[in-house]
């Protein structure tokens, strides 16, 4: 299985369940990984036989942006339907990080995969 990634991709977008985090944005920081099997873009060269991280990156920042989950764990389900229904991606491990949302730690989240692994 070939794998493309996303790390650290920042945006800022109201989360939390406390009425404080509902008046603020905070930032989360994504990392994804997607399956998917290069070769074809490889031999071609071709964008449009790759999964194009450009256009996933710029897809999940904007709806992440507008957003207002009280959940991480509902972020990261919603950001995972749109790989996969949006972008064709079989299977995706993805992470939330709210960064900066417990003290002593440089944050918490969730880790979650959808879809079959090939």
């Amino acid at each position: 299985m070939d794998i493309v990634f996303i790390r650290d991709l920042h945006a800022d977008t109201v989360i939390g369940i406390y009425d404080w985090e509902r008046k603020i944005r905070q930032t989360v920081v994504v990392d994804i990984e997607m399956n998917c099997n290069v070769r074809q873009a490889a031999t071609s060269d071709q964008i449009e036989d790759a999964v194009d991280y450009k256009s996933v990156s710029k897809r999940l920042t904007q709806f992440i942006n507008e957003s207002e989950f009280q959940l991480v764990e509902t972020l990261a389900e919603r950001c995972s339907e749109i790989i996969r229904n949006e972008f064709g991606v079989a299977w995706t491990r993805l992470s939330i990080n709210k960064v900066g949302a417990v003290s002593n730690a440089s944050g918490v989240g969730v880790v979650i995969e959808r879809g079959e692994r090939p």
